[in-house]
This record gives C-alpha cells, structure tokens and sequence, in this order.
C-alpha cells in the first residue's frame, strides 16, 4: 500500500439530538421527548429509523488520490461531494497530463444513514486500503462527537453476519470478525 499522505482539513457536527428525538416521537404520534440518553441514540441508529438522517456532518479530506476520491463520489443517497476540479482552463494544468493518483480536495455533507452505509463498502477489505484509510480519518472524527454512530459503521459483514461479496476476503471466517461482530451488536 502507498502511503496515504490525506487528512481531514475540517470536521463539522452539530448536536441536534432534540430535533432527532422529537422526530422520532412524532412518528408515534406524540409531540415531544425528553433529550435521549446513549442507550436510546444507539437503538434508533442501529433499528435505522428515518430520524436518523437528521444527523449532519460535513469533512473536507485535502490531499485524497483522486482514484480514491472517485470511489467515494460513487456514494449518492444521503451524501453531497465538492470535489476541487481538474478541469485545464481553471487550474491552467493539461488534466490529461495529471495522473490518477493526483491530490485533490474533497468535501463531503452527510447524513447519519449515509455514515453508515457507506462504512460498509468502505471498511470492507475488498476496498482499497488507501480507500479504507480515508474513511476511517472521518470514522475517528464522528467517534469523537457521536460515539453511538460511530459504533455502528462497520464493514458489510459485520454489519450483516456474513460475507455478501463474491470474492470475500475471508475475514467473516476469522476469530477477529466474531469479535467485531459481537461488539457491534452490543454496542461496544
């Protein structure tokens, strides 16, 4: 693996964790719930609750090989990408002389589901280690502010139980896949 000279320039999350519970409530009818302590967050993030798209972050990794900035722009639900351009008459270099491994900057807007269904193709081994790199700088910033979430953006077969890719790596098989497994669903 290249060494993976990318970092996340800014981080940015509000808690609006009223907002979600009182989202929440409504979808049962009532008007208001009392702010929700770490067990309720994790349960309405891991039951995926549409509430949970209320929750917003936004990053700018500066730095990114344009080849892996092209597979986070694959991600379209929930997610918005500002990616600086290559384009030869702003920048006044021939894009066509840029090599994919060139650096840009790349910035991101999510919600909350879209964290975590993008960890799954994301953490995945099958992704490109400087791919899976990159997501985990954001992984470690949401941990800082949302823990709860945090917890529960895990690779497809965590998430899952079981390897769903054609060609696993064979990590669902391993004692450290059970381990990761059993911590996600008790909350660890």
């Amino acid at each position: 693996m290249s060494e993976l000279n990318t970092r996340v320039l800014f981080f940015q999350h509000e808690d609006n964790w009223q907002d979600i519970k009182n989202a929440t409530m409504n979808t049962i009818g009532k008007t208001k719930g009392a702010y929700p302590d770490s067990a309720w967050k994790r349960k309405l993030i891991m039951a995926e609750h549409s509430p949970i798209r209320k929750m917003k972050f936004a990053w700018r990794w500066v730095d990114l090989p344009y080849w892996v900035s092209v597979h986070f722009v694959r991600h379209k639900f929930g997610i918005e990408h500002f990616v600086k351009t290559q384009r030869t008459d702003r920048t006044g270099t021939d894009r066509t002389e840029l090599p994919q491994g060139a650096p840009v900057s790349h910035e991101c807007e999510a919600d909350g589901q879209a964290m975590i269904n993008i960890s799954r193709k994301r953490l995945c081994n099958c992704a490109s280690p400087e791919t899976r790199a990159a997501w985990q700088l954001v992984k470690d910033e949401v941990a800082k502010v949302e823990p709860e979430l945090a917890s529960c953006m895990v690779r497809e077969c965590v998430y899952r139980g079981f390897c769903p890719e054609m060609f696993g790596c064979g990590f669902a098989d391993t004692e450290q896949f059970k381990k990761e497994r059993e911590a996600y669903i008790k909350g660890e």
